[in-house]
């Protein structure tokens, strides 16, 4: 078994930074841990490093193909033997995965939580001992949490699946609601598990806001801004269609830049971010599609150009800003039609009860023929003329995490298979989750309104010790100069 000065060796560190020693050290002795860690601090490492000294397999549960892909390929280039099972695999791949797993081979695995519906996967780690269980973007577990997937609330039956493994879950934002649910999601009681809160502090970002009248006007702004920009910047927007419109004025200006959202296809998602990576100068314009788990030290500048929907949607984007802790600006735009379409999405993301059960009815009365239907189909028969409504995908969504339907609309595969649950049919529990959405967005409001520090205003959103400010446009403002407070 390597000892920890090996594994450091191996991962190319000198010293471990914050709590992370303390916290290897739990894990390896078997004590469940919340971390909660600023972006870029090395959170992997926090169960990566104990996977290696621990004698089973350790699953990784992971929410994004890309993430489990880039950890993968980083930990085979160290010589471990590491493995992911997604549907990015052919099933000839995911079938010798399964196998690989039965054998007894890799030390880690990544997967994401739908995975553990698959019983092919369940009879291949059947008898495998599983030492360790690691949940990565934990914030994910609570149903508070602003990347929510209903499979991620099943971690406590994993984990008796997975006959009760050590278990580590790793986030760079929650709130002290969200800390306690996902604790009680994963099934512990709160002295069951060492929570590790490092705060957020990331001294070397400069926060600031700007509003605007009017979209031209905001536009131009940041026009201006991209022209001065010679260096790794990202631009995110809510909507597609405005991220494509302000690609034509980048064209018409000869700025160069790439463009990355949702609906481009994989392989050249992938061939984006691999060249954004790989860049020390260019501007990408994405939606929040773009992202998480993208391991890049010289982002400099990240603008969202249009309101974000959450201070932990905003913290964790303005967190792929600086990693190499270099001084690195995060600005917000924003005019009043960003909180209309925010507003709609919230709409679109929050379908009541009634709707629903539209939609499911509409589903049974299709039956076979459902299979056979577009999108657009389905969607002229739920919601009728508006084809501005996009509820329908919401509830599709739901309607597959939570295990409704199984297959595929877009591959004519879609079929009904269990019932309603009854979390689509609660009114109670549809009406929170929408008011937290609008609680939330009152709050990304009240930060960009804010008259007092930015970063004090943030701290105090996330329950954090705020250890001073000094980067941020209010404390700048207010003195002319570049601190108003100073960091330990």
């Amino acid at each position: 078994m390597p000892s920890l000065t090996e594994l450091k060796a191996l991962f190319g560190i000198s010293s471990f930074r914050t709590s992370q020693e303390n916290i290897i050290s739990d894990v390896i002795s078997r004590r469940n841990c919340l971390v909660i860690m600023p972006t870029g601090m090395g959170k992997s490492l926090c169960y990566q490093i104990p996977a290696l000294k621990m004698k089973g397999l350790t699953i990784v549960i992971s929410p994004l193909i890309a993430l489990m892909q880039d950890q993968v390929v980083r930990l085979r280039q160290l010589g471990i033997d590491a493995g992911f099972i997604n549907s990015s695999l052919s099933k000839h791949d995911r079938l010798q995965s399964y196998e690989n797993l039965k054998l007894g081979k890799y030390k880690m695995i990544y997967v994401s939580p739908e995975r553990f519906r698959k019983e092919d996967f369940l009879e291949a780690i059947r008898d495998r001992n599983i030492s360790l269980l690691a949940i990565d973007e934990a914030h994910c577990i609570s149903q508070w949490g602003h990347d929510f997937r209903p499979d991620y609330t099943k971690i406590a039956e994993f984990r008796k699946i997975l006959r009760w493994p050590t278990t580590i879950a790793l986030t760079a934002t929650a709130t002290a609601e969200i800390q306690k649910d996902i604790i009680r999601q994963i099934g512990l009681n709160e002295d069951e598990i060492n929570v590790y809160n490092e705060g957020i502090c990331r001294p070397n970002l400069y926060l600031d806001v700007q509003t605007f009248v009017d979209e031209p006007s905001k536009a131009e702004a940041i026009l201006e801004l991209l022209g001065e920009k010679k260096e790794s910047t990202i631009v995110y927007f809510n909507l597609i269609q405005n991220l494509e419109k302000f690609s034509e004025k980048l064209d018409i200006q000869k700025i160069s830049h790439k463009i990355y959202h949702g609906q481009l296809p994989p392989d050249q998602r992938r061939k984006i971010q691999n060249r954004f990576l790989k860049s020390d100068d260019t501007i990408l314009l994405a939606t929040n599609a773009f992202g998480m788990g993208v391991d890049k030290p010289n982002i400099r500048t990240v603008i969202h150009a249009e309101l974000p929907s959450s201070l932990e949607s905003y913290y964790q984007e303005i967190g792929r800003a600086g990693r190499d802790g270099e001084s690195s600006d995060c600005h917000v735009f924003y005019n009043q039609d960003d909180l209309t379409v925010l507003m709609d999405f919230i709409e679109w993301q929050n379908p009541d009860e009634v709707f629903i059960a539209r939609v499911y009815q509409m589903m049974e009365q299709l039956g076979e023929k459902l299979s056979s239907l577009t999108y657009e189909e389905l969607q002229s028969k739920v919601v009728h003329k508006n084809r501005g409504d996009h509820r329908l995908q919401t509830v599709l969504n739901l309607f597959d995490r939570h295990g409704v339907t199984s297959g595929d609309l877009e591959k004519n595969s879609l079929t009904l298979e269990n019932k309603l649950p009854d979390a689509l049919c609660s009114k109670e529990g549809l009406d929170l989750k929408k008011k937290t959405s609008l609680k939330r967005l009152y709050q990304m409001l009240l930060y960009l309104k804010s008259e007092k520090c930015r970063r004090e205003f943030v701290y105090t959103y996330f329950d954090a010790e705020f250890p001073g400010c000094g980067n941020c446009d209010i404390c700048k403002n207010a003195t002319g100069s570049d601190f108003t407070h100073t960091l330990p």
